[in-house]
């Protein structure tokens, strides 16, 4: 029986990075030590990646997670409301075009 605090270990935006830094997966089986190493390795690449300025930061995690959740149409008229860019070609064909 899962109990109200075990399912909201597994809920929002930090419920994997507290799973990976604890090495433990949501159902409580350890995570193999060589998946741990490559995630790792490929994201301490990404923490030394120069920025782009944090406006394009939040337009890429807007994009990339709203497209999850959001209808594109929907997605580009809120985009645009809120002075972000409108969807891209190659960001509709990516996040849309399986739809």
């Amino acid at each position: 029986m899962t109990t109200e605090a075990d399912s909201q270990t597994t809920l929002g935006a930090d419920a994997v990075d507290v799973a990976i830094a604890n090495g433990i997966d949501f159902d409580g089986t350890p995570i193999p030590t060589a998946k741990l190493e490559l995630y790792n390795s490929v994201m301490a690449l990404e923490a030394g990646r120069q920025r782009s300025g944090v406006s394009n930061t939040m337009r890429s995690r807007i994009v990339r997670i709203g497209a999850k959740h959001i209808p594109q149409d929907e997605l580009n008229q809120m985009l645009i409301n809120a002075d972000f860019a409108p969807l891209k070609d190659k960001e509709i064909a990516f996040y849309y075009g399986g739809k």
